[in-house]
C-alpha cells in the first residue's frame, strides 16, 4: 500500500506515509473484509458509510500540511482511521461524528491502540466544534454543497482546510481552502465521491 502511495500516486511527504505505515488500516475495517484492507478502493462500514480508500486519506492528510503542533478538526470520524493517521501528525485532534455508534466504535479503536491526543464526539459537524477553535487544519470526510460558514470560521489566519465539494451528492471535487489575513483562497485538487455531509450547513438528511 505505501509503495503504490508513493510511486503510483505521488504521496510524496514522508510523515504522512509513515504515519500510514504506522496505524494498522486493518483494525478499523470489518472483520468480513479485512483480506481487502489494503486494497486501493473504498470499503463499506456499518450504517451505511465508507472507510475512504487509502489514496485519499493520503492526499487529504497531505494538503493538511500539519506539524507536530498543529491543532485539527476533522469531521466525518467514521471508523476512526483517518483520525488515528493524524494523530500521528499533529499535537491534538478533535473528531466529529454524527452517528452515535460510529462515534462511540471509534474512540474505542483509537483508545485500543494507544492513541491519547483525539477525542471524537457525537454531533453535527458541520457547526463545528467552536469550544477547541481556531484550529491550524480543518479535514470534512463528506461531501457537501459549499464548505461550511462556521468551518471556515473557526480556522486560523494561515490554517488550511481540505474538503470535497459538490453540486450533486454523488461526485465532488477535493478542494483545499487556504485563510488568509483578507478572506480565503480555494484550490481544485481533483473529482472524487464522498458519502454525503448532513447537517445543518450540508445535506438534508
Amino acid at each position: 500500500m505505501i509503495e503504490r502511495l508513493r510511486d503510483h500516486y505521488g504521496i510524496r511527504s514522508p510523515a504522512v506515509l509513515d504515519a500510514m505505515l504506522e496505524v494498522p488500516l486493518h483494525f478499523f475495517v470489518p472483520e468480513a473484509l479485512r483480506g481487502r484492507a489494503y486494497g486501493d478502493h473504498a470499503l463499506p462500514i456499518s450504517s451505511n458509510q465508507t472507510i475512504s480508500q487509502p489514496y485519499i486519506v493520503a492526499r487529504m492528510t497531505e494538503l493538511l500540511e500539519l506539524d507536530q503542533n498543529s491543532r485539527v478538526l476533522e469531521i466525518g470520524a467514521g471508523s476512526g482511521y483517518q483520525t488515528a493517521v493524524l494523530t500521528k501528525l499533529a499535537a491534538q485532534v478533535y473528531a466529529i461524528e454524527r452517528i452515535g455508534d460510529l462515534a462511540r466504535e471509534a474512540q474505542s479503536r483509537i483508545r485500543a491502540l494507544g492513541i491519547h491526543n483525539a477525542t471524537v464526539k457525537c454531533f453535527d459537524g458541520t457547526v463545528g466544534w467552536n469550544a477547541h477553535a481556531p484550529y491550524d487544519a480543518i479535514l470534512v470526510a463528506a461531501g457537501g454543497p459549499a464548505v461550511p460558514e462556521p468551518l471556515v470560521a473557526q480556522l486560523k489566519v494561515g490554517g488550511r482546510l481540505v474538503m470535497p465539494v459538490g453540486e450533486t451528492r454523488e461526485s465532488q471535487i477535493l478542494i483545499r481552502v487556504l485563510k488568509k489575513e483578507t478572506g480565503a483562497r480555494t484550490e481544485e485538487h481533483g473529482p472524487c465521491a464522498f458519502v454525503p455531509l448532513i447537517g445543518h450547513h450540508g445535506w438534508t438528511n
